[in-house]
């Protein structure tokens, strides 16, 4: 059996998460491999295109240590082309399918269209990733019949414009106040408030001194009661502040993955996961000392 970790605390016990049949400890955290079957992402588009390919990517992440193995089909940083239905889900279903069959890791799909997610989860996901969390027309109700945990993400705009100026009078209070929000809608229409996730979506419609400022305050979204999973490997806030380009981002990118974790981050989205993990691991363990 597989187990995956996470750190809540709700009513003083720890929970676990079923994700589709497989169970997620919350434990300690965790990192979740990215795994992008698209021609035109920023860091790997093009490089996992057939099935086999991927395959053998999820299975060299959940041997250096993923917990998740997180599928995307379409893109979606700024500029990214839209895709249909079916191009999404020829990309992403052969892919979800194989890795059900050999692999024990929990299955994460990353998509906004409800007709994705449940046929995703049909083809043996366990969570829903969205970064419009659940916004879509027929999104939420789609989550509801799948009956998986679900990452809610903050985003401000939608992301082939999303980076043109983003404003916020207080970016942490804002970020927050929309992810509590999106938590009560999902609860009223049946998702249990167990089975979800937050992601303050870091640059997913926000400026460099947005994404600085959600770092500094990152522990302020532990109030929310809820694990939190953090993405930020190889982003161009990166060389916002270093100048570098993203085949040169690993060191800043496990940084930011040391702080997220000592600020309460329990799900580390990545790309380099042996690296993460190790990172993450030696993070823990200090933080875990009296």
């Amino acid at each position: 059996m597989l187990l995956c970790a996470l750190n809540i605390f709700d009513n003083c016990m720890l929970k676990t998460l079923s994700c589709g049949g497989k169970i997620l400890d919350l434990n300690q955290p965790q990192v979740m491999g990215i795994l992008n079957v698209t021609p035109d992402s920023f860091s790997d588009g093009g490089i996992f295109l057939s099935v086999e390919s991927a395959v053998a990517q999820a299975r060299r992440m959940a041997d250096e240590g993923a917990a998740i193995i997180d599928v995307g089909g379409e893109s979606t940083r700024p500029g990214a082309a839209a895709v249909t239905s079916w191009q999404e889900m020829d990309r992403v279903l052969p892919v979800i399918e194989a890795i059900h069959r050999e692999l024990p890791v929990i299955i994460s799909i990353d998509t906004s269209k409800p007709e994705i997610m449940r046929a995703a989860v049909a083809a043996g996901a366990g969570m829903i990733n969205d970064v419009r969390a659940l916004r879509e027309e027929g999104a939420l109700q789609a989550a509801v019949r799948c009956a998986v945990p679900v990452c809610l993400m903050h985003m401000q705009g939608e992301p082939r414009s999303m980076q043109q100026a983003p404003h916020y009078d207080d970016v942490v209070a804002q970020v927050k106040a929309f992810l509590a929000g999106s938590i009560a809608v999902c609860v009223a229409a049946g998702i249990p408030r167990e089975q979800l996730i937050i992601d303050p979506g870091f640059g997913f419609g926000k400026a460099l001194g947005h994404n600085l400022r959600l770092f500094k305050y990152l522990d302020m979204f532990q109030e929310i009661g809820l694990p939190m999973l953090v993405g930020v490997s190889r982003k161009s806030m990166i060389s916002a502040v270093l100048g570098h380009p993203v085949e040169q981002r690993l060191p800043a990118s496990i940084a930011l993955a040391a702080l997220v974790v000592w600020q309460g981050a329990m799900i580390i989205r990545a790309h380099d996961v042996q690296a993460t993990a190790d990172a993450v691991n030696m993070i823990w363990a200090v933080k875990q000392q009296n």
